[in-house]
């Protein structure tokens, strides 16, 4: 079954970094992506708000350089989580990430 999504957009809230019980670290932030896509032959503002998550040791040297503002294309798949209040949510667990020059 193909779960698969690249996104890219600038990282719009503070990555909190944590670990977990089992010694597992853990960085959750926000991407926000912005673009125009095309659908049906016309152009659409696409934007969306997607809680991120990295984990395991292998990726989290990365995580050291995103703050907010951070442009960045996240490489992943897409899991269910249900939050306290009970609503579940879309969360991109990152396997790659890539830094994006800003051209500043």
């Amino acid at each position: 079954m193909a779960n698969r999504l690249a996104l890219s957009g600038t990282v719009c809230r503070e990555p909190l970094r944590k670990v977990s019980p089992s010694g597992i670290p853990h960085c959750q932030f926000v991407l926000e992506h912005r673009s125009v896509q095309e659908e049906a032959g016309f152009h659409r503002q696409a934007w969306c708000r997607m809680p991120v998550i990295v984990s395991g040791q292998d990726n989290q040297a990365i995580t050291h350089s995103i703050t907010v503002g951070t442009h960045i294309i996240v490489h992943g798949f897409l899991s269910c989580h249900q939050a306290r209040n009970g609503l579940n949510k879309l969360v991109l667990h990152a396997e790659q990430i890539e830094l994006i020059d800003s051209g500043d």
